[in-house]
């Protein structure tokens, strides 16, 4: 239901009357002269009574050069962790390469062992597979004649023979990634 026009205006004169006959009681002024005379807190001060000297400028150069030098240390704590953080990243990546490629070295035996016995048709699939881990970085250690290197060989076979040790045959391809030996060769060395 709505109210008439009329009444609105009523009710407005109605509470303007009732504000004209207010009026402020003694104690409302009496409260209101206290906090007139009342003195300024300590604390309010503008600050030209300060107890406390103001720094002097060696003291503020001093100061400049404190937080300069934490910002710097700062700075170069944060760049290092940066580049440790791609290390990281960086080694976990080779890591899973790692993982995946030697899980693939014996099906690489297998494709090898398949053409030794005379299976033609497998050449296409090794050197396909091959050449795709070669892209990531996988290299071959099958050199006879190269020296013996225990890093990258395990003799298996020894034979006498004339001067340093030289690799006679290679019974077992080894696998690097990256200058990593993931698997060595195992050879027959004379020497």
């Amino acid at each position: 239901m709505s109210e008439s026009p009329g009444a609105d205006a009523e009710a407005e004169e109605s509470a303007n009357e009732q504000l004209a006959n207010c009026s402020v009681s003694e104690t409302d002024e009496s409260a209101v002269e206290g906090l007139e005379e009342q003195p300024p807190e300590a604390g309010a001060d503008d600050g030209a009574d300060s107890e406390e000297p103001l720094p002097t400028i060696d003291e503020l150069l001093a100061q400049r050069d404190g937080y300069l030098s934490d910002l710097q240390r700062v700075t170069a704590e944060f760049a290092n962790y940066r580049r440790k953080a791609a290390e990281r990243q960086q080694e976990t990546v080779a890591l899973a390469a790692v993982g995946i490629v030697e899980k693939m070295l014996p099906v690489l035996d297998a494709c090898d062992a398949a053409v030794a016995q005379g299976a033609e048709d497998v050449v296409p699939i090794r050197d396909a597979l091959f050449g795709a881990l070669e892209k990531e970085g996988l290299a071959k250690l099958d050199d006879p004649g190269a020296p013996f290197d225990p890093n990258c060989h395990e003799a298996v076979i020894h034979e006498p023979g004339e001067g340093e040790a030289v690799i006679a045959e290679v019974l077992r391809a080894g696998y690097q990634l990256n200058s990593r030996v993931l698997r060595p060769a195992m050879v027959k060395v004379r020497g």
